[in-house]
């Protein structure tokens, strides 16, 4: 269900520079969520930081993609290593999404590991082709003998004030689709430890960012500093433990639920938060293990609300040992069910966000 559209609903070209989209997402990212002398990083820096430990591990790691290179990215994750690995693993490609999509998975099929940066998310259905029919289903139609090696990495979601050809969440589109591993990171740890793991992986992997957290800073684990930090695919995070009611979300919106769960501290409601990470494979066990102590389930959602991640984490509840512990329905936020606004009082009703999560739980559990 749509709570936030059901109640306000009814009440652009590609940009020729990225230099304007790279802006905002600095300005509305300084938030930091660490304090005092305690160690941060960015998420754009941790993303850099995988990417650089994996180029220097394995000389068949390779970077391609518009801006990556010169520009050092359209949102600077790719900063600085062209001059550290040169012209010939971090290449500039024209703005053709199917043609180099192609070349990197036809590397890919040759045995080598390229990370290819796509500037958003919603130019890769430019290249549905290639990532659905050329690369996932390789392994398969082999009988095991050819792999893709590749990670599609960048920006997803909605951000601000790009309108609705760039504000697309496309975790439901490719967790849909067999022999494709899907991520979609939250915080600077998820971003180094599943981008090193999606690197490392013999299987396709979609990697999910969002802009509007890539300059959000948070601390930095003992970890983390580890070359070898890895973050298993497939595998959610407790983010926080609770006893009234489970929270399952991902990317930018874990933040939400967790400053909800904050607020609802207060008035005595105990929210436990579940960073799903892994979009597929999906870790229902963790969600399961949560309902069955809470009794309560909502999901929110970064895409729509028809045939989402949370219509699929509902069914799945709804066919598991985990039905007979509800004191209530599984109930779904998620963005509104239209493209999206570029106004940006219409965007703001769009998309969910902390007040929607706190809202919502109160009227599930009637407090």
């Amino acid at each position: 269900m749509n709570f936030k559209i059901a109640s306000k609903a009814f009440g652009g070209l590609r940009p020729l520079s990225s230099k304007l989209s790279f802006q905002r997402s600095i300005l509305s990212g300084l938030r930091s969520y660490s304090s005092g002398n305690v160690e941060k990083i960015a998420v754009r820096d941790a993303l850099n930081q995988a990417m650089d430990e994996e180029m220097a591990r394995d000389p068949k790691v390779f970077i391609l993609g518009e801006e990556v290179a010169q520009y050092n990215g359209a949102y600077k994750v790719t900063r600085g290593l062209l001059d550290k690995y040169g012209p010939g693993r971090v290449y500039d490609t024209p703005i053709t999404e199917m043609g180099f999509t192609g070349l990197a998975v036809g590397a890919s099929l040759a045995g080598l590991r390229p990370i290819l940066e796509f500037m958003t998310f919603n130019f890769s259905m430019q290249a549905i082709d290639q990532i659905v029919n050329s690369c996932a289903k390789a392994h398969y139609m082999s009988g095991g003998v050819a792999s893709s090696s590749i990670v599609f990495r960048g920006p997803n979601s909605s951000a601000a004030g790009v309108g609705a050809q760039h504000s697309q969440d496309f975790s439901a589109w490719y967790g849909s689709v067999p022999g494709l591993k899907v991520v979609s990171i939250y915080d600077s740890e998820d971003a180094k430890g599943l981008l090193k793991a999606s690197i490392r992986d013999n299987n396709p992997v979609v990697f999910l960012e969002n802009e509007l957290m890539y300059g959000t800073e948070f601390p930095v684990t003992p970890e983390m500093k580890d070359p070898d930090f890895v973050l298993p695919i497939g595998k959610a995070k407790v983010a926080r433990e609770g006893k009234d009611i489970t929270v399952a979300t991902y990317s930018r919106s874990v933040g939400f639920a967790l400053e909800a769960a904050e607020r609802l501290e207060k008035e005595g409601i105990d929210v436990e938060v579940i960073n799903i990470r892994s979009i597929r494979p999906l870790d229902m066990d963790t969600i399961i293990k949560s309902v069955k102590k809470t009794n309560h389930l909502i999901t929110v959602d970064q895409g729509y609300p028809m045939y989402g991640v949370g219509s699929e984490i509902s069914a799945m509840i709804m066919e598991s040992e985990a039905f007979y512990y509800l004191d209530a329905p599984v109930f779904r936020i998620t963005n509104a069910d239209i493209p999206m606004a570029y106004a940006q009082n219409l965007e703001a009703l769009t998309t969910p966000d902390t007040e929607t999560v706190y809202r919502e739980i109160k009227r599930i559990l009637r407090k």
